[in-house]
């Protein structure tokens, strides 16, 4: 269970170390994640039922929906597992495929049920199960839905030898970029009918505004018991170039971090100016893939240089001025 020191400021004081930006996105989580889990200890102590609120994270491909998953899933030290939409839709047998990731939650919490049983399930790509069929899938998106429902609102299912596991109290996370939600949520009026006198808050009202609501959903294409199990909206906001800058540099294992690390074990330091990082961030910005390209296009610049670096003892320091020069090697005698 959630440890009692662990409050919404100290989730998202923990994401910050690792997730760059999305700041309303990580609230929201943390928010939504500490009330599940107090809601749970709760149930254990009066033995009322939890009304459990799963969350949809929606934004575009490697705006950090997975990553903040997974950092989440450190800071709370719970069991947990991904899966993605798409691959419930190909197979035949998607009862088995569910079972399947439930098998892998309870294999995360090292076969122990009980803890399984608080985990949390990461259900990538959930815009791909649109309720109109595709030829490349072995069930229609709305079936998937289907299928899913009875899980996340919570039922017993059983996995083998294992018995029996209860979905009540698991929480799941659906994510997915939902190319052309924007335009829907344009098309929807606002809540003008509303009345604001002076004494209202006008943010919020606005706040209501930009929200996703069930019907943009449903005009996407989930069903409306299967949004129903999704309450809780969290949206990522599209990258920046600096966002893309800091995303290499920041965190706390960026991969500036690891790559420095990696050449300090062979006794060089790797300086690389911030025009590179610049650079990098402009091309990965025209790729329109988010932060998914940094490290492909950081790795072409490395893999040259630690080629050679261990070959030459005499190596001290590597310096890169620019994504598109050589970089300048300097010896333990002088500079080459």
């Amino acid at each position: 269970m959630l440890d009692e020191g662990i409050k919404p400021s100290s989730i998202v004081s923990y994401l910050d170390q690792y997730v760059i930006g999305q700041d309303d996105a990580k609230k929201t989580v943390a928010v939504a994640v500490y009330s599940h889990f107090r809601k749970i200890a709760k149930s254990q102590r009066d033995s009322s039922p939890v009304t459990k609120s799963n969350i949809l994270l929606i934004g575009s491909s490697g705006t950090g929906k997975t990553l903040l998953c997974n950092t989440l899933s450190r800071a709370l030290k719970v069991p947990f597992v991904t899966a993605e939409a798409t691959s419930l839709a190909q197979t035949r047998y998607v009862n088995e495929e569910i079972e399947a990731i439930l098998q892998r939650l309870v294999d995360k919490a090292d076969g122990d049920i009980g803890r399984a049983q608080t985990g949390i399930v990461y259900i990538d790509e959930i815009d791909k199960l649109k309720a109109m069929d595709d030829p490349r899938q072995s069930n229609s998106g709305e079936s998937v839905q289907h299928a899913l429902l009875k899980i996340m609102e919570g039922s017993q299912v059983k996995l083998g030898s294992l018995g029996y596991i209860d979905t009540a109290n698991i929480l799941f996370i659906c994510g997915g970029a939902f190319v052309g939600l924007a335009e829907i949520i344009a098309q929807t009026p606002a809540y003008g009918f509303v009345s604001v006198s002076s004494g209202d808050n006008q943010k919020l009202l606005d706040r209501l505004n930009s929200r996703v609501k069930p019907t943009d959903l449903f005009a996407y294409g989930l069903i409306p018991e299967f949004t129903g199990r999704l309450p809780i909206v969290a949206r990522f906001q599209d990258l920046t170039r600096k966002m893309l800058v800091r995303i290499m540099i920041e965190p706390k294992n960026s991969i500036y971090s690891q790559f420095r690390e990696i050449f300090q074990n062979e006794g060089v330091e790797l300086s690389i100016d911030s025009r590179v990082f610049e650079q990098i961030a402009e091309l990965a910005y025209e790729y329109k893939t988010g932060a998914r390209s940094l490290r492909g296009i950081f790795e072409e610049l490395v893999t040259p240089i630690l080629y050679a670096v261990p070959d030459d003892p005499e190596i001290r320091k590597v310096t890169v001025a620019s994504l598109f020069s050589e970089p300048c090697f300097v010896r333990a005698q002088g500079t080459s």
